[in-house]
Formats: structure tokens, sequence, C-alpha cells
């Protein structure tokens, strides 16, 4: 199970940092009172409230459940929300979801077939530096899709490894290039990623509108990635081939062959995306239909599957709640989730969405690339998490002026996840992966050296999926035919609450 690492800070750069962040705080509650998006008390409590959990994520990332706990304390103590208000919007759906995706992999690891993929791919024969690189692209862009990123980072860095000490050349390019195509993979469907989940079922997407849409912009970042780090990295690629061309002419593989039995995973895994696949049809035969059972069965298959597998392994059913699951994160989306509801209880998010109808022009796709861009940039120094809650309901919002908005849950999606690649804390896979990278022995990736191919990536993906948004007809929540009204407002999104008169 992955812990964070624990950063220490002097007293003094902390209360710079506590400065600084009482500051932005200060004045994002004081621009939204001006501008109109906040015009009572309440509201700007939210603003503020929820503006501090953004800044703790940022400047005191160990502390952000912390915050984020008191921050709830301080939406319901001050009236800001109510306790219905916190229960509906800790999206308590999204976290069952993710919790059975977490029980099952964990299942997997436990099955063989993890190990059975690594062990495949360094017994193939006739391998070079450039085809190594190649599959590792793929192989980490398509786990990340299946199994999550977190998960799947873990299993492709164990063939780096071991591929990289068998042939005594440096790990840190091939940990890049797989960390980069990790974030690229993880938009392609709704199981790759939290953000995929959390917007698919929020916009009311089936499995498979998510799969049309997102995929073909996903395998088309993925390719234009695979040429930059084929270039970028192209003295590194070339002394693995002739390492590997020396093990060759040795008779030396790059690892054990060994028999391990992976058919049951693979059928385990098979079974769990086909149910997913066809959820939307087993929905309609078992009359799960209507608003409040949108995506029902979607979200109960992890469930199932895992509640099978603990039955079917008795003896690590409780290893598996208790490690396989990250409950931390777990919690921190929760409360994330709740501060953000605040703003929508207080009518901000409605305000600030009503705003930008008003003063676009062009559209909503004249919005995309505005979408893109701030969570592209925001999601490289905060968990992508965040801006992606801070948006769904204004997206909501503006989907009740037309469905034509839709488009906006594709930006949101594509910003969020390519996003995640410019920076080292741009996601939770960048986080673990340097932390796998330092527990093995090899050198730190610096600030820069990231920032620099992270950068590149993250713009050019970031361009791609604009273009494709602007040409491609993507698909629409089911029940939103073009040129369609959006459905009413949510029955618990209020209008500001003033305070009462004195």
């Amino acid at each position: 199970m992955y812990s964070e690492p624990v950063v220490k800070t002097s007293p003094l750069h902390a209360l710079g940092k506590l400065g600084f962040m009482a500051g932005i705080t200060a004045l994002m509650g004081w621009s939204a009172y001006h501008f109109g998006l906040a015009p009572h008390a309440l509201s700007v409590v939210a603003v503020c409230t929820f503006v501090a959990v953004i800044c703790t994520t940022l400047f005191f990332w160990t502390h952000r459940v912390a915050v984020a706990f008191l921050g709830v304390a301080v939406l319901i103590g001050s009236r800001a929300m109510t306790l219905q208000g916190l229960l509906r919007a800790t999206e308590l759906d999204i976290i069952l979801f993710l919790i059975g995706m977490m029980v099952i992999v964990g299942a997997l690891k436990d099955l063989g077939f993890l190990t059975w993929i690594i062990q495949t791919i360094i017994n193939k024969k006739r391998m070079t530096g450039t085809t190594f690189t190649v599959i590792l692209c793929a192989l980490s862009a398509l786990l990340s899709s299946v199994i999550g990123e977190i998960s799947s980072i873990v299993v492709v860095l164990a063939l780096v490894f071991q591929v990289c000490d068998t042939l005594k050349v440096r790990a840190t390019p091939f940990v890049l290039i797989a960390v980069l195509c990790t974030n690229i993979g993880s938009a392609a469907t709704m199981l790759g990623n939290p953000v995929g989940i959390f917007i698919g079922n929020k916009a009311g997407f089936t499995f498979s509108q998510f799969l049309i849409g997102a995929m073909p912009v996903a395998l088309v970042a993925l390719a234009v990635t695979i040429i930059v780090v084929l270039l970028w990295y192209r003295k590194s690629i070339a002394e693995m081939s002739l390492k590997i061309e020396e093990h060759r002419k040795l008779r030396q593989g790059l690892g054990p062959l060994i028999r391990i039995p992976h058919r049951r995973g693979f059928f385990v895994l098979t079974v769990t995306v086909l149910i997913i696949a066809f959820h939307h049809q087993i929905e309609n035969i078992l009359g799960l239909t209507g608003a409040e059972n949108t995506n029902a069965f979607l979200i109960i298959t992890p469930l199932i599957i895992a509640g099978l597998l603990m039955i079917y392994r008795p003896q690590r059913a409780r290893y598996y709640i208790e490690h396989e699951v990250e409950w931390w994160t777990l919690l921190f989306f929760m409360l994330l989730f709740a501060v953000a509801g605040g703003l929508q209880e207080q009518g901000v998010t409605r305000s600030l969405a009503d705003k930008l109808a008003e003063i676009t022009t062009g559209g909503p796709h004249a919005l995309v690339p505005f979408v893109i861009g701030i969570t592209s940039v925001g999601s490289a120094f905060v968990d992508n998490i965040v801006f992606v809650a801070a948006f769904k309901p204004v997206i909501q919002s503006l989907m009740e002026h037309s469905a034509d908005y839709s488009v906006l849950w594709w930006a949101l999606l594509f910003g969020a996840c390519f996003g995640g690649n410019i920076t080292v804390v741009g996601s939770t896979a960048n986080i673990v992966a340097l932390g796998l990278l330092e527990k093995r022995g090899h050198a730190h990736i610096a600030f820069l050296e990231w920032l620099k191919i992270g950068l590149v990536i993250g713009a050019l993906t970031g361009v791609i999926a604009w273009g494709m948004l602007n040409v491609l007809e993507m698909p629409r929540p089911v029940g939103y035919p073009p040129g369609a009204q959006a459905v009413p407002p949510p029955p618990h999104a209020t209008t500001p609450v003033p305070l009462p008169a004195k």
C-alpha cells in the first residue's frame, strides 16, 4: 500500500506559506463578493473555505485531509451548508465504485495476472530498446485504462526496474516514459482515473459513450507522445539496444522464465470489464432507469465482483479491505466533494456559470480551451480531482442553458488527465513513481528534468484534445439529443441564502 512521504519545513517557511495562503483566500473571497458571485456572507464563507482547502493541497499536502475536516465543520457550523446537503455532496456512489475496483486489483495481484504480464514481456525474443519503449508506452496506457493509474504504474515500474537493473542502464528516462503514458491512458476509460468515473457518472455518460468519446483522443495523444519520447530519449534507447544485444550474444535473457498461473486473473478482469461495458443494457433489463438510477449497475459491478472475490479467497478478504483500499485518498475525495458542494448550495457555481454564458462569444466550444487550459495548469500543481470537483456544478449549471455545453465535460477530463504530466506532483501516479524510484536506490528526478518533457507532452496533448473536440461530434449524456435543452437543476441546488436580519 502506498504511503505518502512526509515533507518537513522550517517554522519560518511554514508561516510564510500560511500568510500567502491566507492572502489568496481573502482575495478570492473579496473578488467573489465584488463581482457578484458570492453576494451574501454565507456564500463568501463557502468560497473562502473551498479556496483554503485548495491552497492546503498545494502548500501543505500532508495536511489536506485535516484541513478538509475543518472546512466541513466550518460550513456546517456557519450554516453555509446543511447536514443533508453535506451527505448528498460526498458522492458516495463514486467512493463505493473506487473501493470495489481497488479490491479487484488487489485480487489480480494475488492471482498472478499482473506478474504474468511482466514475465511475458521481459522474455520476448528479438527485443530492442525501441521495441521495449513502444511496448512500455502501450502497456502503461492500456493497464491504466483498465486497472487504474496507481496500480498500473506499480506494475509497469516493476518491469522497468527489472529490465534496467539487468542491463545496467539508467532507469529514470523509462520511468518518465511510463508515467507520461500512464496519465494519458487513464483518460481513455472510466476505470483509468478517479476523475473519469466522477465525470462519467455526474454527466450521465454510459461506459460505452465514455469509451467512444475518450478513446480516440487518448490514442492520438498516445501516438504523438510515443513519437516525442522516442526522439527525446533516443540516446538512452540506443544504449538499451546495445546492452540487449550484448546479453543476447551471451545467451542471457532479461529475466527468469517461470510458469505463472494467470487464467483466473484474466477471467476476473475480462468479466469485470465486459459487465461494466454492457451496464446500460443490464440496467434496462433490470428496470434501473430514470435519473435516480443513472449508471446504477456501473457503480455496483465492482462491488459485486469484489464481494465474490472475497468469498472465493476468505483468508485474504480482510487484507484487501485494509491494505489495498486507499482510505486516506478516498476520505479526502469525500471531504473535497462536500466542501465543493457548499459552493453549489450557496449558488456560487450557478452565478459563475451564468456569467460565463453571458460573456462568452462563440458558444460552448469557445470555453473548451479555457477549461482545458485552467485544469491542465491547475492539475500540474494540485490534485486534479480538486478542479474537477469545482467545475462539476459549473458545467451542470451551464447545461441548463444548452445541452451543447456537454463538450465541456470532455474538456475537463482531458485537461485534468493530460495536465497531470506537466510536473512531478501533477498526479498521484507521478508521486508513486517517484517514491518507487527513490526506494529502489535510483537517482532522484529533479523538478526541472520532469518539467522539460512534461511541459512539452502536456502542451501537445492539450492542443490535440482541443483540436479534436472542435472536429469530432462528441457523445452527449443519455437523454440529450442534439439541440436539446438540459435537465432542470438538481433539487438540492438552492439560491444564495442571505443572513437573517438583526
